[in-house]
């Protein structure tokens, strides 16, 4: 895993542009290049042999040393414009999991709120054309995980991704992560699901603008879905679904694989069940997935917040609410939803995050008490 990339000196954007445009050079590549000679600008400088011993080719080296300025120079118009973001590698809003996999994109372009991307992120995943259950529960599932603070990454595809972003929106944040270039919508069925993303949350791609959408777009789109997650929900997928891909890119990638089951005589939970016998973790509730990512929920918010406190402004309201409303004895969720008002599973997830960033102490009997 390469970890946070370490330059020799940064780079203007023009030329993280020209060596991830240039024809030949992929993620692994760029990476590698830029490993070898410190920065993007070093490697645009370096000579026609230093790049040849790099198993470059010359047509490689050619436009390495000939960058297309007109496309750049469109791309950087485009990201002038108040809501659009180019993100490095070296970029500190550059998403700290995705570092750790085999081939990080250079850069993405990000529209809408980029602050998200280094937050802690779910991705739930699933078939395209699901059964009207599975939808309901993927909303369910999305809109508790949002509740409890967790951003909701998926791939704005049609079914089951859809839905975790609408559930998304409903109590948080959601990342939709696009197989085409950050200006364009597919399915264009989801362009008014796109601009209430934008409001809300971000909208995520490696492909620069102007990109449709490819085939061989969505595979690399799915490792960058699980890349930026602690882990990967698969609500209902047939045994062929590429949502099965993706779920087994984040095994690769060391990150928690969760499935929800379904009745032995439904196609769309054969993939889950698969998923299940191959070691993902079967989940019922949601506040189960909180409590199993658990340690790596904890290194995030170490990572990215100072200790929260009722006063602190990155504390959610609902979680001032409930410390408000804990006084200084034990008490329950079930009594926390008497005088909140709260759902007693919003609270239940509430509860866990609070706990995480040490300002409450579970006890015996399901109970809660507040150490700060």
């Amino acid at each position: 895993m390469p970890g946070i990339i370490r330059l020799a000196e940064d780079s203007p954007p023009q030329d993280w542009l020209a060596l991830s445009l240039a024809p030949g050079i992929g993620p692994r590549t760029c990476l590698d290049l830029i490993e070898t000679f410190g920065s993007p600008s070093a490697v645009l400088a370096a000579t026609h042999a230093q790049l040849s011993q790099c198993g470059l080719k010359p047509a490689t080296i050619a436009a390495l040393h000939a960058p297309d300025q007109g496309l750049i120079g469109a791309i950087l118009a485009w990201a002038d414009q108040p809501d659009a973001y180019l993100v490095t590698l070296a970029d500190p809003r550059y998403p700290p999991l995705l570092t750790q996999i085999h081939d990080p994109p250079p850069l993405l372009y990000v529209r809408g709120r980029v602050e998200l991307l280094r937050d802690p992120q779910i991705a739930i995943v699933g078939s395209r054309n699901p059964t009207p259950g599975g939808s309901e529960i993927t909303r369910t599932f999305a809109r508790r995980l949002a509740a409890a603070g967790l951003v909701i990454t998926s791939g704005l595809a049609s079914g089951i991704d859809g839905a975790a972003h609408a559930g998304a929106l409903e109590t948080g944040t959601t990342l939709a992560v696009l197989g085409t270039g950050p200006d364009r919508v597919y399915p264009a069925v989801h362009r008014d699901l796109a601009r209430r993303i934008l409001e809300q949350g971000a909208l995520v791609s490696e492909f620069p603008p102007g990109w449709g959408a490819l085939a061989n777009h969505f595979p690399r789109r799915n490792r960058l879905i699980s890349g930026m997650s602690l882990g990967v929900l698969v609500t209902e997928a047939a045994l062929q679904s590429g949502s099965l891909i993706t779920a087994r890119l984040a095994l690769e990638q060391g990150r928690e694989v969760f499935a929800i089951p379904g009745s032995i005589r439904n196609p769309l939970a054969r993939g889950c069940h698969a998923l299940i016998r191959e070691g993902a973790k079967l989940v019922e509730e949601p506040e189960e997935i909180i409590a199993d990512l658990a340690p790596g929920l904890r290194a995030a918010l170490e990572g990215t917040q100072e200790v929260l406190s009722p006063a602190d402004p990155d504390l959610t309201p609902d979680q001032s609410r409930l410390l408000a409303a804990m006084g200084q004895d034990p008490v329950t969720p079930d009594e926390l939803t008497q005088r909140t008002g709260l759902p007693v599973e919003q609270i239940s997830a509430a509860l866990l995050l609070i706990e995480l960033a040490g300002h409450v102490s579970s006890l015996p009997g399901g109970r809660y008490v507040r150490v700060s």
